[in-house]
């Protein structure tokens, strides 16, 4: 899951596994495979840093992070 913000700055945390797409027409929508579309306030580098940053973290092996 990640953080982002709306267009009226309301923070709301979204499951990274239902963005089906991202358009960037100069805001950021959002399309979930829901079929819910969010207007967030990121930039493009912003939101696919969070993607990337939160697939990396759930993909490790938990002896990577420590666990084992």
């Amino acid at each position: 899951m990640i953080v982002v913000k709306k267009i009226n700055g309301q923070e709301i945390v979204v499951n990274c596994e239902l963005i089906e797409t991202i358009e960037f027409t100069p805001h950021a929508v959002m399309c979930l495979t829901t079929g819910e579309k969010l207007i967030v306030d990121e930039t493009r580098n912003d939101l696919l840093k969070k993607i990337i940053d939160y697939k990396r973290t759930i993909h490790q092996r938990p002896e990577a992070m420590g666990w084992i």
